[in-house]
């Protein structure tokens, strides 16, 4: 029996089942490959809230709290083994499903009610396969469930792609840990062809016919990574812009920052709707990281979140950088969506000019090869890895992207605990790929302060780096 004909066999199985009993179905399939996998045997989630420090402003809006989903996966092999797996990821909301219309509870409600149904789904997998054979079979049943639940809550806009994805990362990276457990080994020592299944090209294309996941990633991470602080829009830059002092012990400028964390990486969030401001919030950091840090080759991302109007907004606003501050354009390291992610949409938007400059890489619009592609036929020449979209995808993007010679990066959203552990692990393990987020640490240490002991250096950096040489550990490499 081949895997394509059981996955056509269990879609074809699913659609005769009544619509309102598919949420809770178990999904029959069958791969025909069970010696090399993980068979679940029980999934179970559960909900962590916290508050931020101060708020986030990204993207034209503030966030100031996060609701982590937490997933705990119980496995066994052929042998009778079983081990239980976990993962955790914050259910971004207002980063994967913005509105206009909707209220941010009415988007993490949706969420929330996605989780559950995914929860099922993927409790009642039946087969024993790799995690990311699994996460292959199962998001298209994810992606009906988010169809579901959004004709269900009548929401005006449907759950995209994007949220689904985010919303099923916990699981995906709760099966990996789960699967590098049962063999006794760190996830990256997994993806072989033999311990998968399957070449890549099953995931991907025809490109990648013969070849093998673990030639793209290192069985080892790297000794350190660089930490990008990231610098939001309401965020102080000089004490100047101080309203009021929080005295809570951690930095409250750029300054201080920069100083108590040795940075030399700056994430700059800018509005894409104000280029003025824009070019003098560039400006600033950059005269305050070379005053704070004279010594330092300083490097900046700067990330529009998608707001810039069009291309030459960006172009006018990287021409005026270069009068105003030839130092800072200089370190200006790659450009993060500047444009609508919707890039099928946005077609008139062309990267071409603006990558001769420097590297655009894609965010929200990675969901799939299709758009990584299509994104490449418009300019962008990067790609930017995020464990929110699942280990899976993470993994099977750095493939395509190291491929098609594209810039890759790793970026946050806002990770504590065991998500930045994983997104930490992402960074160290994709070949020439050496920079991190760790927004957590800035605007929510209190969902860090289970792990910061646990791994020194990690979560807490005094050198404006990241310590991943000791993410060793069997499964996602969350124990120390």
């Amino acid at each position: 029996m081949s895997p394509s004909w059981s996955r056509r066999h269990f879609l074809k199985s699913a659609a005769l089942l009544p619509l309102a009993s598919q949420a809770s179905a178990a999904p029959a399939i069958v791969t025909g490959k069970p010696s090399t996998g993980l068979r679940i045997e029980e999934v179970k989630m559960a909900f962590e809230d916290f508050n931020y420090r101060v708020p986030y402003k990204f993207g034209g809006t503030a966030v100031d709290r996060v609701t982590l989903l937490n997933v705990t996966a119980r496995v066994s092999n052929a042998a009778g083994k079983s081990v239980t797996g976990f993962g955790s990821m914050p259910m971004g909301n207002v980063w994967s499903f913005p509105s206009s219309t909707m209220s941010y509870d009415t988007t993490l409600n949706a969420m929330r009610t996605l989780a559950k149904r995914i929860e099922k789904i993927t409790g009642g997998f039946q087969d024993t396969a790799h995690p990311i054979e699994i996460n292959f079979l199962l998001e298209p049943e994810y992606l009906k469930a988010a169809a579901e639940v959004s004709r269900e809550l009548a929401l005006p806009t449907p759950i995209p792609k994007l949220c689904t994805q985010v919303t099923a990362s916990a699981f995906d990276a709760a099966l990996h840990d789960a699967f590098g457990k049962l063999l006794g080994l760190n996830c990256y020592q997994t993806y072989s062809t033999e311990l998968i299944g399957h070449d890549l090209s099953r995931y991907l294309n025809a490109d990648f016919k013969g070849e093998s996941l673990a030639s793209y990633v290192t069985p080892t991470p790297r000794d350190w990574v660089w930490l990008f602080h990231s610098v939001g829009g309401l965020d102080a830059v000089t004490p100047g812009e101080l309203k009021d002092r929080l005295h809570d012990g951690l930095p409250e400028t750029l300054g201080e920052w920069i100083q108590r964390d040795g940075l030399q990486r700056i994430k700059i969030k800018l509005q894409g709707e104000n280029l003025e401001w824009d070019i003098a919030r560039t400006v600033a950091i950059d005269r305050v990281a070379r005053e704070t840090r004279p010594d330092v080759e300083w490097k900046y991302c700067c990330d529009f979140n998608e707001h810039c109007p069009n291309v030459d907004y960006l172009l006018e606003y990287l021409r005026k950088v270069k009068e105003q501050a030839p130092q800072g354009f200089e370190s200006i390291l790659y450009l993060e969506q500047p444009t609508k992610r919707d890039l099928k949409a946005d077609r008139q938007n062309l990267m071409h000019e603006a990558a001769k400059l420097r590297p655009v890489v894609i965010d929200e619009s990675l969901t799939d090869l299709d758009n990584l592609l299509l994104a490449r036929e418009m300019g962008y020449t990067g790609a930017c890895l995020k464990a929110c979209k699942g280990q899976s995808h993470a993994l099977l993007m750095a493939a395509a992207g190291k491929k098609y010679d594209m810039f890759l990066c790793v970026q946050d959203l806002t990770c504590p605990g065991a998500s930045l552990i994983q997104s930490a692990g992402i960074a160290s393990h994709v070949p020439g790929l050496s920079t991190i987020e760790s927004n957590a640490r800035e605007y929510v240490p209190s969902a860090n302060a289970a792990w910061t002991a646990k791994f020194p250096g990690l979560f807490d950096t005094r050198d404006g780096k990241l310590a991943t040489k000791q993410l060793t550990g069997p499964g996602l490499g969350a124990v120390p």
